[in-house]
């Protein structure tokens, strides 16, 4: 097995399918960060990112069985939406000043 799990059988099986999966996804949020044409799709992908790491985390804490990931996911979650929020309101601002001129 990739990871040393202690789920068994079906749900260990449907739980590492499920991580790839996420790791794929975090990889193609990624490459939109790195590459994206304007800076709203930067930052939509930037919060795609978190929204995923996130859920690797509480996919990580079903396959470790150690709770603390929980709080770690929980942390993150609450940050990445302020600065989802930040960067929303950057982007509002910026436009604003664009438009005066």
């Amino acid at each position: 097995m990739i990871i040393e799990t202690v789920a068994s059988g079906f749900y260990g099986i449907a739980l590492q399918i499920a991580m790839a999966c996420v790791i794929v996804a975090i990889l193609a949020a990624a490459y939109r960060l790195f590459v994206g044409p304007t800076l709203a799709d930067r930052v939509i992908a930037l919060d795609m990112v978190s929204v995923l790491l996130v859920v690797f985390l509480v996919l990580f804490k079903l396959v470790s069985g150690i709770g603390a990931y929980i709080y770690v996911a929980i942390g993150l979650a609450l940050i990445s939406f302020l600065a989802t929020v930040a960067f929303a309101r950057f982007i509002e601002r910026d436009r604003g000043a664009d438009l005066h001129e």
